[in-house]
């Protein structure tokens, strides 16, 4: 029961999470505070107005998506390092060293870039994503075996996907630097790939328990 609450509420917060980067709310400072899983998942999120787009786009420069970036690449070096070392599965350990060293890669090269332009990455006020990642952390650490394994999974899949959909349809829009636009471009597939190597060990996890 223990391990079926801590799920249900890893799912709330990478729901959240990924509705926050999907939108990039967080780029306003603005998250929402408890989300449900199956609402998140029904419910249309309307795109925004030409008008609500341009506000949007106005209140990101490119030292906070530089910051956004890093923050993004980041957590998932540490999901991953969680990962690699409580993962039940090998491949899904595997999997967790994988997305660290890939993440700390691009990572690198993102604050290299910032160095070269003279840009200090400024993180959305009020960044509240980051409470959000730091509370589905706690409920990963919380679990085991094949629990934590199915967890972790659920939210590299929402967690790739999110970064896909805000870099492809906010940020890089937003990006007026073109050598942060081309760094956004040059490691889109990285992300495809982690999305869909943790959608495909899931699915194997699924059918190793039918």
């Amino acid at each position: 029961m223990l391990h079926t609450i801590s799920y249900r509420s890893l799912r709330s917060h990478s729901a959240s999470r990924a509705v926050a980067l999907g939108t990039l709310v967080l780029a306003l400072g603005a998250i929402p505070a408890a989300a449900s899983a199956q609402r998140l998942a029904t419910t249309p999120h309307p795109a925004p107005t030409p008008t609500a787009a341009a506000a949007l786009h106005a209140a990101l420069d490119d030292a906070t998506i530089i910051a956004i970036f890093d923050a993004a690449n980041t957590w998932d070096i540490e999901t991953g390092n969680l990962a690699a070392a409580k993962g039940a599965n090998a491949d899904v350990r595997q999997f967790g060293r994988m997305i660290a060293h890939d993440h700390a890669m691009v990572r690198q090269q993102g604050r290299d870039l910032a160095a070269s332009l003279h840009v200090t990455p400024t993180p959305p006020k009020d960044f509240a994503l980051a409470k959000d990642h730091a509370a589905a952390m706690s409920e990963l650490r919380s679990l085991k075996g094949a629990a934590f394994d199915t967890a972790f999974l659920r939210h590299e899949v929402a967690f790739h996907k999110a970064v896909i959909d805000a870099v492809t349809t906010t940020l890089l829009p937003a990006t007026k630097n073109a050598q942060l636009k081309d760094l956004e471009v040059k490691v889109a597939p990285a992300f495809q790939a982690h999305m869909m190597r943790a959608q495909q060990l899931l699915d194997t996890e699924k059918g190793a328990t039918k």
